[in-house]
């Protein structure tokens, strides 16, 4: 048996037996067995929401234990198939080929176990804001929230642009847009943070090297799972008329709603519906959410105090440089993970940087 071949099926071993841990096992194959007979009650559909509750949990389950046996099956065929293979270099690589797709996929499947937070398979809110220094930081802001919606949108989620305040000459001072899919909150959440520029400022005509600063902010979406209650006296309400894109309906009434939580200062915003009715429950789902993302970083203060220096979820913390100048290099200063991809990154691909946040994150947890 090659190198090359042992190692695949080792990854692989080790991959399915971490997975069968994190479902554990047992619990996992009795809840479906239960998951699938109350699916098939006469009764089971009088209450939908709750039916397609029950069925997300099971087709998750379903999926991760077929998951687990797939790559199980991987590795005791292995031996056979090597046999079989042995002094045919067309089948031995089609056999590593075979193993090492089968190897990604439990990787990926590995990470995706890690997503099991309360709300890690909501979808999400992601807010960015520009921060001091004008045109270039909102040019900056508009650039980040791209990214977002380009890595939303490679992974088969819906984008919906929730609010946005314009720059002065160009970019943005802030926007709002919800993601919406299978473990959205759980890859996005750890983008919390400060994001920094370094590049020739193309708004500059001597083409001087400027340093430039946005903010990120990624909260769930509620689900009537997570119960948050908000006291109507504490949460103040102004309406106004909206700025955004939305034709000449929008622009003439005052259709877009501000809401401000006053015992912890949270404001919120939506004017990308088309009625104010509209507007303003959309502005209480995302003021729900953000105050239910407060309680977290309240459960997680004395963790995230331990490791301050290498993790932090609030604003003011610089978690991720993007340098274009006088070199190439995206550098996420939490793991050190870096690439000189910076256009990749900028389109979107940021798989690398959300997988080692969220690996690092749980490896905390679980030392704490």
């Amino acid at each position: 048996m090659s190198a090359e071949i042992r190692s695949l099926i080792d990854q692989i071993r080790q991959s399915s037996a971490l997975l069968r841990r994190r479902l554990d096992w047992d619990t996992a194959t009795k809840r479906l067995d239960e998951l699938t007979a109350l699916s098939e009650r006469p009764n089971f559909w009088d209450n939908p929401q709750e039916a397609q509750n029950l069925m997300r949990e099971r087709q998750k389950l379903a999926d991760g234990i077929a998951i687990v046996q797939s790559l199980e099956k991987d590795v005791s065929d292995a031996p056979e198939l090597m046999e079989l293979a042995e002094g045919d270099p067309a089948m031995l690589a089609d056999l590593q080929a075979s193993l090492t797709r089968a190897a990604e996929i439990g990787q990926k499947a590995e990470l995706a176990a890690l997503l099991s937070g309360e709300a890690d398979g909501n979808d999400c809110y992601v807010q960015v804001n520009a921060g001091e220094g004008g045109t270039e930081s909102q040019d900056w802001a508009s650039i980040l929230r791209r990214m977002y919606v380009r890595w939303a949108e490679k992974h088969g989620y819906q984008v919906e642009e929730l609010d946005e305040r314009e720059g002065e000459e160009a970019g943005i001072k802030s926007a709002t847009i919800q993601v919406k899919g299978e473990n959205a909150y759980g890859w996005l959440k750890s983008e919390t943070g400060v994001h920094r520029l370094v590049r020739i400022s193309p708004f500059d005509s001597s083409a001087r090297r400027h340093t430039s600063f946005s903010s990120v902010s990624v909260t769930p979406v509620i689900d009537d799972k997570i119960e948050i209650d908000i006291n109507p006296s504490d949460v103040r309400t102004d309406t106004y008329r909206a700025s955004g894109a939305g034709g000449q309906h929008i622009n003439r009434t005052d259709s877009a709603v501000r809401l401000t939580h006053i015992p912890t200062n949270t404001v919120v915003a939506c004017q990308m519906g088309r009625s104010q009715h509209q507007n303003r429950d959309e502005a209480w789902k995302m003021l729900r959410s953000k105050l239910y993302e407060l309680e977290l970083q309240k459960r997680k203060s004395v963790a995230d105090a331990q490791y301050a220096d290498k993790s932090a979820i609030g604003f003011g913390h610089q978690i991720r440089s993007y340098v274009l100048q006088p070199y190439q290099m995206v550098k996420d200063l939490r793991t050190d993970v870096e690439t000189s991809d910076t256009g990749g990154v900028l389109d979107g691909d940021i798989d690398r940087f959300l997988s080692a946040s969220l690996a690092a994150s749980v490896a905390k947890e679980e030392t704490t």
